[in-house]
């Protein structure tokens, strides 16, 4: 009988995505999607205090990425009792969730069972749709059909956006942390353009680039929206205002216009599964009111208020 444990949000979501929520029997403490795993053993820990502002968070990581190999652990205990065939990792981001060497460790130590390691490592849309592919593979099923039916919803927002006029376009800045300041990389900048927006800073393909406040203030984005990597929407909010705060904020042509928005960055933007094709519908409804509406505005983005 095959036995699941998935130590990162986005794969329980693409093993969910699978059929195979059933095979699950161990996630990680992010893990909270589709809700029936919540039930689930909890088979990892962060090994730092994940409450309080980003710049709190940010310094106790690096304090501990500076000594450690991970920032979380995973329970070996655990991972014993429940004996998986299977464990599904990632080696993308040591900050972002366990270590596959983290992993590798743990399962060294089991007894009673030798799970395939199955590791993901995304930095592109089409990385994301290959992974839902190996995962299918791993697991003995077809992906096909699923990979399909979210590449029709991807390219459906593409073909309403692809020839819009260039003064439609705005230069949007996306946020992924606020303090110390950061912009989204990786299949971010992608998922702009696919949506029919001009991605400033982040580069397709590479890790999330420090942003100084100055480069902000000059590049004066059209947009800009907050996406902070592990935040839902209320706490993006409330984060938000390390930046709004800023008496130069209120120069920013993206204040002055009101396109501002805050979004929930971890159910949608910073999993990199599934849910990405609904990442590429929420920024084209952001982006072209007048083309979109999906239903995510309330729910997994607001604008920004002052």
């Amino acid at each position: 009988m095959m036995k699941i444990v998935s130590l990162i949000p986005s794969a329980t979501e693409i093993v969910a995505a699978l059929g195979l929520t059933n095979a699950l029997v161990g996630r990680s403490h992010e893990c909270d999607y589709p809700p029936e795993v919540q039930n689930l053993p909890v088979c990892t820990q962060p090994k730092f205090n994940p409450d309080g502002s980003s710049r709190e968070i940010h310094d106790r990581a690096t304090e501990l990425l500076q000594s450690a190999l991970s920032v979380y652990r995973v329970e070996a205990e655990t991972l014993e009792k429940l004996q998986p065939t299977h464990i599904i990792t990632q080696a993308q981001c040591d900050v972002c969730a366990v270590s596959l060497g983290e992993v590798e460790v743990a399962v060294a130590s089991l007894t009673k069972s030798h799970p395939q390691i199955i590791s993901l490592e995304p930095n592109l849309l089409a990385e994301v749709w290959a992974d839902i592919s190996q995962v299918a593979s791993s697991l003995g099923v077809d992906g096909s059909e699923v990979i399909s039916q979210l590449k029709k919803r991807v390219v459906a927002c593409v073909e309403k956006t692809q020839y819009l006029p260039d003064d439609a376009i705005g230069n949007v800045a996306c946020i992924e942390w606020s303090e110390p300041l950061m912009a989204a990389g990786n299949w971010i900048p992608e998922l702009v353009k696919l949506a029919g927006g001009n991605c400033l800073f982040g580069v397709v393909g590479k890790h999330s680039p420090w942003l100084k406040w100055e480069e902000l203030l000059e590049a004066n984005p059209e947009v800009i929206i907050f996406m902070p990597c592990g935040f839902d929407l209320e706490r993006t909010r409330a984060d938000s205002l390390q930046l709004i705060n800023r008496p130069e904020w209120q120069d920013l042509s993206a204040v002055k216009s009101g396109k501002v928005y805050v979004t929930d960055g971890n159910s949608y933007f910073n999993r990199p599964g599934p849910r990405l094709a609904d990442s590429v519908e929420i920024l084209a409804e952001i982006l072209h009111p007048d083309l979109f509406d999906f239903g995510y505005q309330g729910i997994a983005w607001e604008r920004l208020s002052f």
